[in-house]
């Protein structure tokens, strides 16, 4: 059976690897005529609170990822040529965000999502990639970086 992946999402921390998801996700999305959404989510759990943040300091905080995720998205637009790609910033707890929330409002049916846990220990994922793996209700491909971090 062949999967035609049509809605990829792809979280992104601004890690070393998530140039490289984000080139493989292009690959994935050229062959099935698709598009990718580009995801950050901005941890409230523990970065700050609402209460905390005035209405400058979020918007600025908004701003800044939208500008990085533009740049991410035209450099792979400039390298693939693919540019049916859209970008979200989401406040919130990122695991719950990736794997229930987005997923549903936007029918993604592929997340791709870096591993990029530095432990050495015999666990395969990070905390959020876990997760998402166990809880989403879509296919989910975890990409190992090519470089170590």
């Amino acid at each position: 059976m062949k999967n035609e992946y049509k809605n990829i999402l792809v979280p992104v921390d601004y890690s070393s690897i998530t140039k490289e998801l984000a080139l493989k996700a292009a690959e994935i999305a050229i062959r099935n005529n698709g598009r990718i959404d580009l995801l950050n989510v901005i941890n409230t759990n523990f970065s700050f609170t609402f209460g905390a943040m005035d209405g400058n300091q979020i918007t600025y905080t908004v701003n800044d990822h939208l500008k990085t995720l533009k740049k991410l998205a035209s450099s792979i637009k400039q390298e693939t040529g693919f540019t049916n790609i859209h970008i979200h910033v989401r406040f919130g707890n990122p695991k719950n965000v990736i794997a229930f929330d987005f997923p549903k409002e936007y029918h993604n049916d592929l997340i791709m999502i870096g591993n990029k846990s530095k432990k050495r220990t015999p666990t395969l994922l990070g905390s959020v990639a876990s997760f998402v793996n166990l809880y989403a209700p879509c296919d989910v491909m975890t990409v190992k970086p090519k470089t170590k971090e």
